[in-house]
Formats: structure tokens, C-alpha cells, sequence
């Protein structure tokens, strides 16, 4: 795979008539560890009940809706927008990266035409998804490996039933940091969580869970999470975390 550090700027577009609302969040938070994301669209006939469902990931997550009439019917015209929208941000040289959401073949072409350009093309579908659209893209991300949990769930055999939902939402996005950035041997930097959270999370603010630094609050979440400090060649020592190991 590529290697696409965490500054790129990356346009995220959704075929919501191939695509999971219920996956959305978790979509967005998978593409956030791969750079910084300018654009989110999905695409689709909203005035349709297929797509009813839709309107508060939309809404809470910040995408923008483009609206596609669909001209016959029997025809999705909302691939033919998708496609004229990410040549339009191509040809503006604005984006390194590019995020098609679909399980729809008929995106072979554009993800092929995008990386004869030289930009990174992400791809997140099905399993379902023709191996042709899947083997265009550089990365290919299946929505059935998005599943997001929680490690108390893991740690203790009854998770708290009232915990926080925010907390709940913090650990999550904590552990997919884990996830991407841990090394070797199972820690990971805690600066680069940080900068993770903040890109999946724009809200995000320590003050809010009642301390003032970023280590402070993942300090508090000890029952998550195990926090070291590093010392490496003489330089100031690093904090590492890594998710707690489940008690047998």
C-alpha cells in the first residue's frame, strides 16, 4: 500500500444508493487515520423513501446531500454526477486523495482514471463489490470490518450499562487510533491519537471531560487503556497507550 500521511487532502464521495448509512460514521472515522477531509458528499434522489433514512447521518456528520433527480426510469443517474463532480475536483488539484463509497462497478473507470492521474483512490463497499471496482482502487475497505466496539466490552464480561456517551464514543475512536498508529510491540504514539481524534472529532475538547491535556483524560480512562512514557536517544520522553489486554 501507498503511503499517505495524515495531512493529505482527501474528498470522501458516497453513492447513498449503494451505500450503508448505518456505516457512515465509521467510514468517515477508518478515513480520517489517512489524511485530512475536506469534502464529504453523497449522492442520490432525496426526494425518494429509499433514502429517508439518511438524513441524520447526514446531518451530524456534515455531509453534503446533492440531489439527483433520476431521469428514468430504471437508470441511476447518480452515478453520472458522482463521476462529473470527482473530475471537476481533479482537474482542480486541490486533493491528494480521493474516497469512493459504493459497491457499484460502475466506478472501475473513475478509480482507474484518478490513479493514472496519481492520486490515492480509496475504495469502501461490500464484500459484494465486483473484484474489478475493488482491484482499482490503491486501498479497498470492506464495510463488514468497520464493525465498531468498545474494549470494555471485551475487559469485563458485563459492560457498564449507564457509561457516558460521550466517554463510549471516545474510547471507540481512541482504539481505531490504536489500531492504525500502534508499533511492534502493541503501544502507540499518543500525540498521533490525538491529532486522530481531533480530525475524526472536531469537537473534541479535554476541557470537556473535565481536565485541561489530552494525556490527562486517556490517563482517566485507565480502565481502557495503559499509558507509558518512552524515553528514546536522550529526547524528551514519549507517551504511548495501548488498549488494555481483555482479563482472563
Amino acid at each position: 500500500m501507498k503511503d499517505l500521511d495524515v495531512h493529505k487532502k482527501l474528498a470522501v464521495l458516497i453513492d447513498a444508493d449503494n451505500a450503508q448509512y448505518a456505516k457512515v460514521k465509521a467510514i468517515l472515522d477508518e478515513l480520517s487515520a489517512h489524511g485530512h477531509i475536506v469534502i464529504k458528499r453523497a449522492y442520490g434522489d432525496w426526494s425518494s423513501d429509499n433514502l429517508k433514512n439518511w438524513k441524520q447521518s447526514l446531518n451530524e456528520l456534515a455531509i453534503q446531500p446533492i440531489q439527483q433527480f433520476a431521469y428514468t426510469t430504471g437508470k441511476n443517474s447518480t452515478d453520472a454526477s458522482m463521476i462529473i463532480d470527482a473530475m471537476d475536483m481533479l482537474y482542480s488539484g486541490k486533493f491528494d486523495a480521493f474516497a469512493l463509497v459504493s459497491s457499484d462497478s460502475d466506478f472501475t473507470k473513475l478509480a482507474s482514471r484518478l490513479r493514472e492521474s496519481e492520486k490515492f483512490v480509496f475504495g469502501v463497499g461490500e464484500k459484494k463489490t465486483p473484484v474489478a471496482f475493488r482491484n482499482a482502487c490503491d486501498d479497498f475497505i470492506y464495510t463488514e470490518n468497520l464493525e465498531t466496539s468498545v474494549p470494555s466490552e471485551k475487559a469485563q464480561k458485563k459492560p457498564a450499562k449507564t457509561e457516558d456517551p460521550a466517554i463510549t464514543e471516545l474510547v471507540q475512536i481512541l482504539t481505531k487510533a490504536w489500531e492504525q498508529y500502534q508499533e511492534d510491540d502493541g503501544w502507540a504514539n499518543l500525540s498521533a491519537a490525538g491529532s486522530f481524534v481531533k480530525r475524526a472529532k472536531p469537537d473534541f475538547d479535554p476541557r470537556t471531560y473535565g481536565v485541561t491535556k489530552f494525556v490527562e483524560l486517556v490517563n482517566k480512562l485507565s480502565r481502557f487503556f495503559d499509558v507509558n512514557k518512552e524515553k528514546r536517544n536522550g529526547a524528551n520522553p514519549i507517551v504511548m497507550y495501548r488498549v488494555k489486554t481483555p482479563s482472563k
